[in-house]
């Protein structure tokens, strides 16, 4: 079973890591918020420990990003904040469990446990605009019955212009909701969106995603052009 471990306090993060290694789990870690967006694109974790206080970017809103994304491995918050609201807030943004500092140690193991046994949550329905479907529970994309192979991160950005089919969705929200933070040039989203355009729209002779210059992107299928 693989792990991702979310937390700010070293000391914390190394016992958390000795201890699941120990219990047979392999553990990632890291300190950063913005980062655990791109490991939880890049690897394939059974369930990820986020602590609520990291920098860069809050665990809740890296578990509102994540489930934007179609990221739905099973989420445990770990904080020191206490108190109903808390919790809801957490569970709210998409965790499936929540544990407050100082915890069980045991407690905390059985938790997770239970967790990988409980697998990923149930996902939203497939959408359909046309004949292109993409499918957050397989993250496959389909045009009709023939599969278009998708990178991890080329599905994200697809995924999120189509959960807002019919919108205009900027370049600065797709950073936001696919890489969490980005310190490098926005247009590094036009690099994706031309690489999905050649695979969902060329081979097929179909226009889904448009340019709104100046306001960024609109997926919208057309008729099949003659």
């Amino acid at each position: 079973m693989r792990i991702l471990v979310a937390e700010d306090d070293p000391r914390l993060m190394e016992l958390l890591r000795r201890g699941l290694r120990g219990e047979g789990f392999v553990v990632d870690s890291t300190g950063n918020g913005a980062r655990v967006l791109e490991l939880v694109q890049e690897n394939d974790y059974d369930v990820v420990v986020l602590d609520i206080m990291l920098p860069g970017m809050n665990g809740l809103r890296v578990c509102a990003r994540m489930r934007e994304a179609a990221l739905w491995v099973p989420v445990l918050m770990l904080t020191a904040k206490d108190g109903e609201f808390d919790e809801a807030e957490g569970l709210d943004t998409g965790a499936d469990d929540y544990v407050t500092k100082p915890f069980s140690y045991v407690a905390l193991v059985a938790r997770l446990r239970a967790l990988v046994r409980r697998g990923q949550r149930e996902r939203p329905a497939a959408i359909e605009t046309g004949d292109l479907r993409v499918d957050p529970a397989t993250r496959r994309c389909h045009r009709g019955e023939i599969p278009v192979p998708l990178t991890m991160r080329e599905f994200a950005v697809l995924w999120y212009l189509a959960s807002r089919r019919g919108e205009v969705v900027s370049k600065t929200e797709i950073l936001e909701h696919v890489w969490g933070s980005f310190d490098g040039d926005v247009n590094v989203v036009e690099v994706y969106v031309s690489a999905l355009r050649r695979k969902i729209d060329s081979p097929f002779r179909r226009r889904t995603i448009h340019t709104v210059r100046g306001a960024g992107y609109r997926l919208e299928e057309e008729p099949a052009l003659p």
